[in-house]
């Protein structure tokens, strides 16, 4: 956090923490926006840490309201595979380049949205969840995501093809990624990111945080699931054209 607090820093910090929420209510790509936008004001490692406390107790919510709604399978192959990833970000965070991570996950979701769009027109069928590439993908997902909180993109490009109903997706991301932050909670915290002043403005935020993931909860139930599905491969393209340019003008 700064050392001087200015409305700037305040909008900013606002808006991420309502972004965080809305990602959590299962508009999941949005919450990607949350670090970038905080980093406006502030050095991007303590973009993170300030909103990390705030990714927690909105995924707390997020998992009340999906919790008749997900892929058990999913999440049962997943999760474990993710904390392995995680373990290996911890283990190797001290020469691990953030920047080539965010570049090649960038670029596997731009490959991805380019097969997506090409495959339109024909009749694909679902792919169903399965153990090999799931326990891949899943550590992926906790590697990324513990690196340089890209997580998403991976999760997306193993998930979406399954065509889940757009609330079992919703459901299945959100609990995914809130079991992923809780299991990042140690390392962080072991390596020293969180201090009394972050965790203090944090509190403030939370309602803000909180509102936006009812919001975004309503907004899913609400969505056409064509229309869904297409604000998430839209999201998902823009966030890796994101990461993409951040890799490589950064």
């Amino acid at each position: 956090m700064p050392e001087t607090i200015d409305m700037g820093f305040i909008i900013a910090a606002t808006l991420a923490a309502f972004l965080v929420g809305l990602s959590k209510g299962g508009l999941s790509m949005v919450g990607m926006l949350g670090v970038p936008v905080l980093a406006l004001t502030m050095p991007p490692l303590q973009a993170t840490a300030l909103l990390a406390p705030i990714y927690v107790a909105s995924d707390m919510v997020g998992v009340y309201l999906y919790r008749h709604r997900f892929s058990g399978r999913n999440l049962a192959i997943l999760i474990p595979a993710a904390g392995l990833g995680i373990g290996v970000g911890w283990a190797t965070a001290s020469i691990a380049d953030a920047r080539m991570v965010t570049l090649l996950i960038g670029l596997i979701g731009l490959v991805f949205c380019v097969d997506m769009f090409l495959k339109r027109k024909r009749t694909v069928p679902p792919r169903p969840a399965d153990v090999p590439r799931g326990v891949v993908w899943g550590a992926v997902i906790g590697f990324t995501s513990f690196v340089s909180h890209a997580g998403a993109p991976p999760f997306q490009v193993y998930v979406l093809p399954q065509r889940l109903e757009k609330t079992v997706f919703a459901g299945t991301t959100t609990i995914t990624f809130a079991a992923v932050n809780a299991m990042k909670l140690v390392p962080y915290t072991a390596l020293g990111q969180f201090t009394l002043r972050n965790l203090e403005f944090a509190a403030m935020l939370l309602p803000v945080a909180l509102f936006g993931t009812v919001a975004g909860w309503w907004l899913v139930r609400r969505l056409p699931e064509r229309g869904f599905y297409l604000f998430v491969q839209a999201t998902l393209f823009l966030v890796s054209l994101k990461l993409v340019a951040d890799a490589l003008f950064s």
